[in-house]
């Protein structure tokens, strides 16, 4: 059970109403946000098929969470995660390795830890060096939306 990670790629001129209404339940409200979704979510799938036009995702491995939660996660009054606060108030004593493994098991869902303060989307600058190929193509089109299966990490890294 893979956990996805879903970065917004464009922006909102001439975007159909459905598909803004799905991108914000997936809680990508603007360009280059990200989220974490487990790919046994019921709907998960039909909803990545319907932004597949806006959007890219893949799955996230364990280094590259762990650089994300670190560099980018964040709380509420927009103050970075630490591995102390993900020990008081989750109660995880290893910290954002421990996080990211229980988050890559399925025994957590990163949208779900936003009662507890922690934002449920991440936000990413423009890729160091630029994208390779054209942005309004999908990846299997010599493009960058849509499936990209572990070529997310590669993006992600240049996003961070």
């Amino acid at each position: 059970m893979p956990l996805y990670l879903i970065i917004r790629l464009r922006g909102e001129a001439d975007i159909h109403p459905d598909i803004e209404k799905t991108l914000n339940l997936l809680r990508l409200k603007r360009k280059y946000a990200a989220s974490l979704y487990h790919s046994s979510l019921p709907g998960i799938e039909g909803m990545l098929r319907k932004v597949q036009d806006w959007a890219t995702w893949g799955e996230i491995n364990r280094e590259t969470l762990i650089e994300l939660l670190k560099k980018r996660g964040r709380i509420r009054g927009d103050k970075p995660l630490t591995d102390e606060w993900v020990v008081q108030n989750l109660g995880l004593y290893g910290g954002i390795p421990e996080l990211a493994d229980k988050l890559l098991a399925g025994e957590l869902h990163y949208h779900k830890l936003e009662d507890k303060g922690v934002k449920p989307f991440f936000r990413l600058h423009p890729p160091r060096g630029g994208f390779k190929k054209t942005i309004k193509r999908h990846f299997t089109n010599q493009g960058e939306l849509g499936y990209r299966g572990e070529a997310i990490n590669d993006l992600v890294i240049r996003m961070l």
